[in-house]
């Protein structure tokens, strides 16, 4: 998320985007654990919605490998959102000295957290508790990472960055563009706020702890 990025999207009203091989279709659902030594595994009094957040996604155009990878970052995703540290950074991010993100929705950080945990996309308002998209892997020489539709279920993904990323890079990646599916916008260009609205600043979050999981 940090590469500077030339975002498709001129406005969320068109497009969303940030930052072919063998045709395929395959569907995943992520249902395996593997924790490293460092990753925060306490739970607490997490809500129960946070330990059963699910991923279901629906690939095109991966190759073997390349759907790995993109299990791996549905696993991790699913860790890091059933951790405490989620939760805190999410609760307490603050902009300018006040506990908010920008482009919120009108939300608070507590009903940001809880719509995550619903798993109510705009086009699939059904609170499933599940993360549900279709990806799709293309290949583009910009510096676009990944972008998507507000009309789409859709989410597309640069392979020029997903061969490089590490899985928790790809989770950062695709959870970022799963909120837009929640409705969560930000800036079409480059600004200091930024990285302080939902999808950026909650994208990065799961990359950050989901590195502890590696």
């Amino acid at each position: 998320m940090k590469v500077s990025l030339l975002f498709l999207c001129l406005s969320f009203i068109l497009t969303s985007g940030c930052g072919k091989q063998n045709e395929g279709n395959s569907e995943t659902n992520f249902d395996r654990v593997v924790l490293s030594q460092g990753a925060d595994t306490d739970t607490g009094d997490l809500p129960s919605l946070a330990l059963t957040l699910s991923t279901r996604l629906v690939l095109l155009n991966f190759l073997e490998d390349e759907e790995e990878k993109m299990d791996q970052a549905g696993e991790l995703i699913r860790l890091v959102v059933g951790t405490q540290e989620f939760r805190r950074r999410i609760l307490n991010h603050t902009f300018e000295g006040r506990k908010i993100f920008v482009d919120n929705g009108g939300l608070t950080n507590q009903e940001i957290y809880q719509t995550i945990l619903d798993g109510a996309e705009r086009l699939s308002p059904n609170r499933n508790n599940r993360i549900d998209v279709q990806v799709e892997l293309y290949y583009g020489s910009t510096n676009v990472i990944g972008y998507t539709y507000p009309n789409s279920s859709r989410i597309w993904v640069n392979r020029k960055y997903f061969s490089i990323y590490t899985p928790a890079g790809v989770a950062q990646n695709l959870f970022h563009e799963w909120l837009h599916k929640l409705g969560f916008n930000h800036a079409a260009t480059w600004s200091d706020s930024r990285d302080y609205s939902v999808p950026y600043a909650v994208g990065n979050i799961v990359g950050d702890i989901g590195q502890d999981f590696l």
